[in-house]
Order: C-alpha cells, then structure tokens, then sequence
C-alpha cells in the first residue's frame, strides 16, 4: 500500500496541469490553464486555513499520491456551498402537458428551463485519474475520501450534494448538446466557452441565454439523443454515485447536457457508515481485520488510504503500514468505513 489522498499545495500546480492536458476537454473543474489551478488551489489553501466551523463558499482540492515515489496520479475536489459568488446554472428537463379539447387530443412536450434550483447546495466533482493509474481501485478511494472528509467536518457542507458528470463530448472536443442548443445564441464552439467557463465563470451565460424554455423536440436528434447521458469515461463514476445514494433528478448540465445527480449529505452511504474512534495502541489482526478507508487529520492535515482495521469497544486498531503513511499514534482520532 503506497497510496494516500491529502489536501493539494501550491506547489502541485504542475501535477493538476499535466493531468488537465488529459482530460479531452469539457472537464470545466480541471482546466487545461496553470494560473486557472494556480487559482484553485490558492481557494483550498484559503478554506481549509479557516477555522471557523461553518458553511461557507469553500473549494477544497484534494490529490493522490504514491507515497513512495512522491508522485501524483489523481485529484478530486469538494465545493461547500456552489452559487454563493457566480450563479449556478442547470436546465431541468420538465415535461409539459397540453390538451385540445377540439382535437380531442393531448400533446405532451419535454422541454429544458434554465434554472438556478441548486445554488447552496454542496458539491463532489474534479475527479479524475491519471491514465496510468486507472487500476486497483484507486478512482473508489479518491471518490469516497470526498465522503469522508465531509463526515469529518459535517457543519462547512450544505444538506444537500450534488455530481455534474460531463456530457457527451466527440473524440474532436465537440459537444452535439452545446451544437443543439446553446451554441446557437452565442457563436461559439463548445471548446471556447467551456474554456471560458472554466477561467471566467458562467455569468455570460445569464447575460446571452434566452429566458424562455426550449422544447426538445426542436433541437437536433443528436443534440436530443446526449440530455442527461454522460460521457463514455464517466460511466464507471456515475455508478460510484448511484451506490452511494445519488440519483438523477432531470438537472443536466447547461454546456454539454451531461446528468446531475443529487442526494442528501447525510444519506450518502460512505457518510453514513462513517465513524470515528480512538487509535489503539497495537496492531490490527489480519485474521480478524477488514479492509476499509481509514481517514484521520483536520482541514489541512487530513490524510485518507485504504488499510486494515479491527474494531472494538475501545477504539480501532489500524496495520502497521497504514499507521505509518497517515503518521499517526495511538489516541488519534481516526475516521474510518468499511470498503
């Protein structure tokens, strides 16, 4: 076990940007731009140095690190509280139910209104994982440190969290959602103005984007063929989400149409399963021992990896490796669930 989750520094500017350049685009949390994740991690440095115990606009960025090799091969990131500064948009796909009595016939029509629904609502996104290390399930600890870290510090994250999955997206960059829809009231490719998003927020959203709702049945089949399907690469994701409580409640994205899942926090099966207990001074029994995520550290000395624990009445006992790569000794409060 040499894999360990901790809050990212300013200095892992140049780890987050290598793996930007991976990402194929409309991934709008990981922007390909250094002084953009130069941003961001400046945020995570400024939230988790907060030490006041409240919901507030924090981003918390958090990366995967081989321990041994110092090497970073993944990141996630944690939103407390998304639409305090910038508005934040979705189209909810409702359906409308008309009916003529002339006719005597009954038309229902989906169509897509721009919304602001979520705004206070937290987040878990950004997640994403080097190519070379998509194996042994390192995308399973990266997603529920997220949970962890939340149960740990319960009163910064809102009721109610919610996933963006990125959408449809072509082996060219190019989203048929945005071509269908959006792309069309502001004369730009998908490219452009997720880059734009990503640097700038979506306020020109607001500023261009009619107020009307758009009936589906008149964009594009292939634009109508991508609402709430995410991409290719996101399936394994959306099915961590679906375990863990999420649902898709008909909030896609407004850029390239891709599903939002939403639960409440307190319902999210990691969250709830999570506890937290006193490190025992002696080691856990492999005969006796489970494998879980075992987590321990506040705001900026949070650590989280994948161990063995064993758990009684006094506390938990931990394996002697994993108590070396979260540094802890006996008396520590540890956070921990079963994987």
């Amino acid at each position: 076990m040499s894999w360990i989750i901790r809050p990212a520094r300013p200095d892992d500017v140049g780890h987050l940007y290598e793996m930007a350049k991976l990402t194929g685009g409309g991934f709008t949390n990981l922007p390909p731009h250094r002084s953009a994740l130069a941003d961001k991690l400046s945020q995570s440095a400024a939230a988790t140095a907060r030490p006041d115990e409240t919901l507030h606009d924090d981003l918390f960025v958090m990366v995967l690190q081989d321990t041994q090799t110092g090497e970073v091969r993944g990141t996630c990131q944690m939103f407390s509280s998304i639409g305090g500064k910038l508005p934040f948009y979705s189209y909810r796909l409702v359906q409308q139910t008309q009916h003529s009595r002339e006719l005597d016939r009954t038309f229902r029509n989906q169509v897509l209104q721009l919304v602001t629904d979520l705004e206070g609502t937290s987040e878990v996104g950004g997640l994403f994982l080097h190519p070379s290390a998509r194996a042994g399930g390192l995308g399973m600890l990266l997603a529920r440190s997220r949970y962890l870290f939340i149960a740990m510090h319960r009163k910064r994250f809102a009721n109610r969290l919610l996933a963006e999955l990125r959408g449809v997206v072509d082996a060219q960059g190019n989203s048929p959602f945005w071509d269908g829809v959006a792309g069309r009231f502001f004369g730009m490719t998908f490219r452009d103005a997720d880059e734009f998003n990503a640097l700038h927020g979506n306020q020109f959203i607001a500023d261009l984007m009619p107020r009307h709702p758009i009936y589906v049945a008149l964009i594009s089949a292939d634009a109508q063929a991508a609402i709430g399907v995410p991409h290719e690469s996101g399936r394994p994701a959306m099915r961590m989400l679906q375990d863990e409580g999420f649902a898709y409640e008909n909030y896609v994205d407004i850029f390239d149409g891709g599903p939002t899942l939403i639960t409440q926090t307190d319902s999210v099966r990691t969250i709830a399963a999570a506890r937290s207990d006193a490190l025992l001074n002696r080691e856990a029994s492999a005969a006796f021992g489970e494998q879980a995520l075992i987590a321990t550290g506040r705001l900026g000395e949070f650590r989280c990896c994948v161990g063995t624990r064993e758990l009684d009445h006094h506390g938990i006992a931990i394996d002697s490796a994993t108590r070396q790569a979260l540094n802890i000794d006996a008396g520590a409060e540890t956070w921990s669930v079963a994987r």
